[in-house]
This record gives C-alpha cells, structure tokens and sequence, in this order.
C-alpha cells in the first residue's frame, strides 16, 4: 500500500479537498478523488445509535447549520443536517455550498462512494469509536488500504495486531522525540507517523524524527500543508505523504 511505502511520495486530500469543499463530506472527497490523489484522511466520531459518522469536531456549530454534540444525534438525524452551511471562501461574503445536500455522512456510505482501491487514513476522534472501526474494517475488508490513527493512545491501542495499520498517538511522538534529537534509531509499535509541523507553536523536528525512524522503514506524513513549496522541502527531508487541503496545488508541485 502506498501510504507504507517508505519509497512513496503520497499526496492525501485531508478531509477530502478541504479548501474547496466542505470537510468530511462525500462530495469533497470525491473532489480529492477526482483530483488523483493518492489516498485520503477523514474523522470519525459515533452517533447516539452507534454509528460511524465522518465529522472533526464533537459539536455541530462551526460546519453546520446546527449546535449541540453529535453524539446525541441519531445516525437518521445527522444525515439530515446541511453540513456544508458554513462552508466558505472569502470570510463569509458568500456561502456556497448551503442547501447543496452535502451532508454529514455515514462511514458505511462513505466506503460504498469511494474506489474499493483507495487508501485512506482513518483519525478516530473519540474511544467510542475504536470498536466500530475495527468493526467496520472487518466488514468492509479494508484492512489492507487503510492506517487508522489518532491523538488519544486510548482509541489506537486497542487496535494494535488488529490486522491492520495504525499511526502514532501523541504519546508516540513524545516519546520519540528525545532519541531524534539524540541523533538515535527509533523503533515505533506503530506503522506510521501522522503529524504536524508544529503544535501548540513549538516546530516538531521533522527531518530528524525521519532519520530515526528510517531503519525501521516508519513512514512519515505531515499535515496541513497547503503551502507547495513547503511540501517540497518536506519531501526533500525525506517525508513520506503530505496531508492538504489543497490536494490539487500539491500534486502540481511533485510533478
């Protein structure tokens, strides 16, 4: 699979084609589809009856057209919410996506609109949602094309030797961090290594975090990057994927 080729130079549409459409939308990742990317990375969260849903935030407020948490919504009544309400371009002069029917969608429906060839990079955004994903890969047979990832150690731990791949917590980028910076070999429990460029304004030292993990063939992909020529010198040091949400501008720049 591309997105563990430590040769590959994967351009993965983060939410789809994010800067273009509304995230975590069946329509923007199909845009990043498209577009030819080489793999995509969306949320999930669960609703009040136990389902997958793609969506980044626990509320509704900032993408919808309505508030509250999603998990005391119905998977019926979420599929039912304008989730490209808030969706702009140009600071709120214009909203072009409201009433367009992109809602927020089940990862069941999802899976049945995307190639059955695509990877993706799956971020769970809560514990309740380790189980159904590790449901779903069995019942979709996806555990081949895809990374399952996320910040919290409680949502991915569980899933490891669960047939699949999965991405580094922030505890495993923490605890690799003194041994890049030492210069030393890192040997992750993870397959990969999905991060930032910085967080909370402290730069994550990329390119030695890439050089410990080489012997271990871990590959590395750095979101949001929506700058190409910040992609190329991510490439340069040797990172694997870059995660953007202006899929198209960066897969110009790697040709």
């Amino acid at each position: 699979m591309i997105l563990l080729d430590p040769l590959a130079r994967p351009v993965i549409g983060h939410r789809g084609n994010r800067a273009h459409a509304p995230e975590d939308t069946i329509p923007s990742l199909l845009e990043a589809v498209a577009l030819g990317v080489d793999a995509l990375e969306f949320d999930v969260h669960v609703s009040s009856d136990g389902h997958l849903m793609l969506m980044h935030d626990a509320t509704l407020h900032r993408t919808t057209d309505q508030v509250g948490a999603l998990a005391t919504r119905t998977r019926a009544q979420l599929e039912q919410i304008d989730a490209g309400y808030r969706f702009t371009r140009d600071g709120g002069a214009s909203y072009p996506w409201r009433g367009r029917g992109a809602t927020i969608p089940a990862f069941d429906d999802v899976i049945e609109a995307l190639p059955s060839s695509l990877p993706f990079i799956i971020e769970l955004k809560t514990p309740a949602a380790t189980e159904p994903v590790r449901a779903a890969v069995r019942r979709h047979a996806l555990s081949k094309r895809i990374i399952v990832a996320g910040f919290s150690a409680k949502s991915v731990r569980p899933l490891r030797n669960a047939g699949f791949a999965i991405g580094a917590s922030t505890g495993d980028v923490v605890r690799a961090l003194p041994r890049a910076f030492l210069g030393l070999d890192v040997t992750p429990t993870c397959d990969a290594f999905c991060i930032p460029p910085s967080h909370n304004g402290i730069p994550v030292p990329i390119a030695a975090l890439v050089r410990s993990l080489a012997k271990s063939k871990t590959v590395t992909h750095v979101w949001t990057i929506n700058d190409p020529k910040h992609a190329l010198r991510l490439w340069s040091q040797g990172v694997n994927g870059i995660i953007s949400d202006d899929p198209g501008a960066i897969r110009a720049a790697r040709r």
